[in-house]
């Protein structure tokens, strides 16, 4: 069983989700339950008529220095996409903060990420600066 670390703790995955590209997504006629890959470059607009009924946003990194999924991920959130953001592929353990910072919370790596120690990446920071989808007031605005 693949495991993935998904809302802040390590789980196996007995069945993982049948995900589509973006172009095959389009194609289905109906699109309750389903989970679309998102690469770099894909257009984020079709989704978006569709957040209600998509239960998994795959968001992927061909390399570690491509960031346009952290667009992806702060867009969906912002747009109201409540169901999984997934980070597949070439990510590094020092992504995964701010990964979460913009709204991804299952992450699945590709190659041999350590996922005890990715897991305890999440924690590294206690405190930000700047706000984000999970601390929408920046820290001048939260100190009293």
């Amino acid at each position: 069983m693949p495991r993935l670390i998904k809302d802040g703790r390590i789980v196996e995955e007995p069945t993982a989700p049948m995900l589509h590209s973006l172009e095959d997504w389009q194609a289905l006629t109906d699109k309750t339950g389903t989970a679309v890959q998102l690469e770099p470059g894909d257009d984020l607009s079709p989704l978006l008529p569709h957040l209600g009924s998509i239960e998994v946003v795959a968001v992927s990194f061909p390399a570690f220095m491509d960031g346009r999924c952290f667009s992806y991920a702060r867009e969906l959130r912002e747009r109201g996409y409540t169901g999984e953001i997934r980070a597949v592929g070439h990510f590094i353990r020092d992504q995964l903060t701010y990964l979460s910072r913009v709204g991804v919370n299952a992450f699945a790596p590709a190659g041999d990420l350590d996922l005890d120690d990715a897991l305890g990446s999440l924690a590294d920071f206690t405190e930000f600066y700047q706000a984000s989808n999970n601390e929408p007031l920046p820290l001048f605005r939260r100190r009293t």
